[in-house]
C-alpha cells in the first residue's frame, strides 16, 4: 500500500510557539481549535507516556469497537517518525499509510482519529512521547499488526534492526478480513 500525503482523519497539528531567552510557551491543547482543524469534537478520557532510547519500534497498535480509540500524539523530548495505518474495512484508502517526524524542536502533533493503526520509530532518543486517547485502555479490543508487513510497505527510516517489545515481534500480517 502506497504511503500518501494526507488521509481523512490524520491531521497534522502545529501549535504556535513564542520563544525568546527564556525558553518558549506554547498551547499543546485547546478544544476549540481542535475542532476548527479536524471537524471533531472529541473527549480524550487517557493521558499515555511513552519513554523509549533510539531505535525503539513501537506499534503498529489499535484498538477495536467499542474501544477504539483516537489518539493526539506529540514528542516532547527526541525524535520520532509517527506513523498511522488505514484500518477502517469500508475506506477506499484501507492499508494506506502517512508518517510526520514529530520532535520537541519541531512540537507537531499527529491527530490520528480512530480506525488508524499507530506505531512510531525513534530516531532520536530518550524520546518521551505523549499521546492523549479518547477512550480507555482495553486489552480485549487491542489489536497488533506486523511494522515491516510487505503489504503496508512502510518505508521506516532504519540504520539497524528496530528494538521490538515481544508482543511487537509476534504481531500478525495485515488482513482485512481480521477487521470489524
Amino acid at each position: 500500500m502506497p504511503r500518501v500525503e494526507q488521509l481523512d482523519g490524520v491531521a497534522v497539528l502545529e501549535p504556535d510557539v513564542f520563544a525568546d531567552d527564556r525558553g518558549y510557551f506554547l498551547e499543546s491543547w485547546n478544544a476549540r481549535s481542535f475542532v476548527e482543524l479536524v471537524g471533531e469534537d472529541v473527549t480524550f478520557v487517557q493521558d499515555n507516556h511513552s519513554h523509549s532510547a533510539t531505535g525503539v519500534l513501537r506499534g503498529l497498535h489499535h484498538q477495536v469497537p467499542p474501544s477504539a480509540q483516537g489518539k493526539l500524539v506529540r514528542c516532547v523530548r527526541g525524535r520520532v517518525w509517527d506513523v498511522a495505518v488505514d484500518v477502517r474495512r469500508d475506506s477506499p484508502t484501507l492499508g494506506d499509510w502517512v508518517a510526520e517526524e514529530l520532535s520537541e524542536h519541531n512540537q507537531r502533533q499527529l491527530w490520528i482519529s480512530t480506525g488508524f493503526a499507530h506505531g512510531f520509530l525513534v530516531l532520536e532518543g530518550p524520546a518521551d512521547v505523549l499521546y492523549k486517547a479518547t477512550d480507555f485502555y482495553d486489552p480485549v479490543s487491542e489489536r497488533s499488526i506486523a511494522w515491516d508487513d510487505p503489504r503496508l510497505a512502510i518505508d521506516w527510516p532504519l540504520d539497524t534492526e528496530p528494538v521490538l517489545s515481544a508482543k511487537d515481534a509476534a504481531a500478525p500480517r495485515f488482513d482485512p478480513a481480521d477487521l470489524p
